[in-house]
């Protein structure tokens, strides 16, 4: 895929609300809130990873989980622990909607302890962590995946994976049957040695990690969710937005993190910025 330089502007007239798009039998918006600045998983620094625990207490998720509504978007992937567990259940009872697409991960515990996790916290959807699939599919360790996809369908929720290489969902949607997969752009550290970031180790964006996760996410037989598409921060917004409509295919949708203290506008500024793209294409 060639890249473009960032030409799509956002309207200054009005903003675009996210058109809706169908993961298994859970309609979403094609926007989807991230939630790694929530719990300080910056992929830049330790330091930016304290500044960004700092800022969002639950009173600030619960405030960005407000403006994501209020931008259109209906949809949060969030890690199926404790402090997200909350924070939704607080939302809820304050009046939010926002559906909750869980991940399962190496910092929640086992497979299933995620699993019942997000069963526990009605999540509507979950998915296995990318860092757990590129690690467990690298070393033939893929046994336990069976059973916890089977036991996410089994709660009625949609089931999904994530990786961050591309022959990580090939297998994925080789041997799996899915409603939606977790697509990396990036491929910034090595997991086949553990599941989770060795912080010891600086990690690598490279552009051709983003062509070879998009030339995959083309032949996967189910809805991709594009994430990782701004690079953690490092790629300009304009331009990632028009590379991901160019990757983009109907049904698909987009996860992006959102650190308010950096601009508070910046979750509907990203959604127009998507939308923005994606209406150039006529997508």
């Amino acid at each position: 895929m060639t890249q473009q330089a960032g030409t799509v502007k956002a309207p200054s007239a009005h903003h675009y609300r996210p058109k809706l798009v169908r993961l298994g039998q859970v309609v979403v918006s094609r926007f989807i809130l991230g939630a790694n600045p929530f719990g300080g998983y910056s992929h830049h620094t330790i330091q930016r990873d304290a500044e960004m625990l700092d800022w969002y207490t639950m009173e600030r998720v619960k405030e960005c989980y407000r403006l994501a509504e209020q931008a259109g978007v209906t949809a949060h992937v969030g890690r199926a622990d404790n402090f997200i567990i909350r924070a939704l259940r607080e939302h809820w009872n304050e009046g939010g909607n926002l559906l909750w697409i869980a991940q399962q991960c190496p910092g929640v515990g086992t497979l299933m302890h995620g699993v019942n996790n997000a069963i526990r916290g009605k999540a509507r959807a979950c998915f296995i962590h990318g860092g757990e699939m590129d690690h467990r599919v690298a070393r033939r360790e893929t046994r336990e995946i069976f059973g916890a996809i089977r036991a996410i369908k089994d709660a009625g929720m949609a089931a999904g994976v994530a990786g961050h290489r591309p022959d990580t969902l090939k297998w994925a949607a080789d041997n799996l049957e899915l409603d939606f997969f977790m697509a990396s752009y990036y491929n910034p550290s090595d997991r086949t040695k553990r599941p989770d970031r060795d912080y010891n180790i600086p990690e690598c964006y490279g552009p051709e990690d983003r062509d070879a996760m998009c030339a995959l996410i083309q032949q996967l037989p189910a809805p991709a969710i594009h994430y990782k598409v701004l690079a953690a921060g490092r790629n300009r917004p304009h331009e990632a937005f028009e590379y991901v409509a160019e990757a983009y295919r109907p049904g698909d949708a987009v996860c992006v993190g959102i650190f308010t203290k950096d601009n508070p506008h910046m979750i509907q500024e990203d959604v127009d910025l998507l939308e923005a793209a994606l209406a150039a294409r006529g997508k």
